[in-house]
């Protein structure tokens, strides 16, 4: 699972733009390029993020590690 890559689509998909989420997890939007690339997040960064796009980005991610059959990837 790519954090970034479900990040940046979640963004698109509520048609909001980079500045929007650098301006709601107070950050510089060339921060937001950066963390589309990101395979891994912080979790407080992710918070951050999940609750500015109001999506729950732990349930996703606790979801592929149960359908990975627990293997740390």
């Amino acid at each position: 699972m790519h954090i970034g890559q479900l990040i940046e689509q979640e963004m698109h998909r509520q048609e909001r733009s980079p500045s929007w989420l650098a301006r709601h997890i107070c950050c510089d939007r060339t921060n937001v390029y950066k963390i589309f690339q990101r395979e891994s997040i912080d979790t407080s960064l992710l918070m951050r993020i999940s609750k500015a796009l109001n999506r729950n980005f732990f349930e996703e991610l606790a979801e592929f590690y149960e359908q990975s059959g627990n293997e740390i990837i």
